[in-house]
């Protein structure tokens, strides 16, 4: 079992969705953990004490804490969870490749609680209504001619064409602010989900021999098959076009590529008179001189934010903080030198700022400073 396997069964076990099959596996494997499988280096210090150090640190953290209704052989079960969440986030060197993991960490957190992202969007309508789904029930939010737009009890906006009838196009646009995400499903039964500080623009039906929507920040699309009207994508100076698949595509202003990963089925990439197809398992990245790059890839790592985690390969400061700030709302700055280190490993998106935070401290490499909803990087 890997720890990826261990730490999400152990999720399952704690939100009560284990099936008693899953508990017995869970019992065989209680305390196990492991460090990625990279190799411990002896200027880490030794891996038994730092292991002993942090889990003594968490039996005390929960004892301040103590769950109810959890029998007491499982408590070595949650510790080794946390233990976990903490033990996967690793740094790279970048001079070398010896793996710095968790130090022993005295420092003092930092003041103040920033909590995670929600399900927060406003959808504009083309006569320029704003509506703040925030605020609407669920049931019926907009009717535009013969389409209905409706919110779900879990918060997603769905699209229903009525009937088969011509109407003028017009187009919408869904919003997510910073620190905010959401789903919709377009006309045609395409699943998209928005990332933080993302836009997609659509028409409220789709007429005509395609279908095309427009993307500002990070989406991923799960395209409902139709092989007479492809699906496209416009993103900056970037086209995707599709039948039915799924991707992945992080087109934000901030960032220096457009990258587009692909879980399922093919798509077409076109930047000028540039053309790629990639296949499951290829990101493809695109720069400013509009030439691609592809490159296997984890494609969990690509979507990981849909699914309620932030996972970093081999990622440097200054990427692990947009993404912080982005899904925080919180303002980043430098203090001296930026870190030129690499970092890779997971924790959820569900925490507070701070627990992300002192994950990255626990490195050793780096330190931060909060003051409101500022967050300073210091050496």
């Amino acid at each position: 079992m890997t720890p990826e396997e261990l730490f999400e069964l152990q999720e399952r076990y704690f939100a009560g969705h284990c099936t008693p099959e899953e508990i017995a596996l869970l019992k065989q494997h209680e305390g196990d953990f492991q460090l990625l499988d990279r190799p411990w280096s002896a200027e880490q210090g030794d891996e038994q004490q730092l292991k002993h150090k942090i889990l003594e640190q968490l039996h005390q953290s929960m004892a301040e804490r103590p769950q109810r209704n959890i029998p007491f052989r499982y408590y070595y079960a949650a510790a080794a969870m946390l233990l976990f969440g903490l033990c996967v986030f690793l740094f790279y060197p970048r001079t070398n490749d010896a793996v710095q993991t968790f130090a022993d960490n005295k420092k003092t957190a930092p003041a103040g609680v920033i909590k995670p992202g929600s399900t927060r969007a406003t959808l504009t309508l083309s006569d320029g209504t704003v509506i703040n789904l925030d605020e609407v029930q669920s049931g019926l939010v907009s009717r535009q001619g013969n389409v209905t737009v409706g919110k779900t009890a879990d918060g997603k906006l769905i699209y229903q064409v009525k009937a088969a009838a011509d109407q003028p196009l017009i187009y919408n646009t869904i919003s997510t602010p910073r620190g905010g995400e959401y789903q919709i499903v377009l006309p045609d039964g395409t699943h998209v989900w928005l990332n933080a500080a993302s836009s997609l623009r659509f028409p409220s039906v789709f007429s005509g021999s395609e279908r095309k929507v427009e993307l500002k920040g990070e989406a991923y699309f799960e395209v409902a098959g139709n092989k007479q009207k492809p699906f496209k994508v416009a993103v900056n100076n970037m086209g995707i076009e599709v039948l039915g698949t799924h991707f992945n595509v992080n087109a934000y202003d901030d960032e220096a590529q457009i990258k587009t990963t692909l879980l399922e089925g093919s798509v077409k990439l076109i930047a000028g008179s540039n053309h790629r197809l990639l296949k499951p398992g290829q990101q493809a990245s695109l720069g400013k001189q509009s030439d691609f790059s592809i490159a296997e890839v984890n494609v969990d790592e690509a979507i990981a934010w849909k699914n309620g985690y932030f996972i970093f390969d081999n990622e440097n400061i200054e990427s692990i903080m947009r993404k912080v700030s982005r899904w925080y709302d919180v303002e980043v700055t430098y203090q001296g030198k930026v870190d030129q280190g690499r970092y890779g490993g997971t924790v959820s998106r569900f925490d507070n700022v701070e627990g992300v935070l002192k994950s990255l401290e626990l490195t050793g490499s780096v330190r931060f400073r909060m003051e409101g909803r500022r967050i300073t990087v210091m050496r």
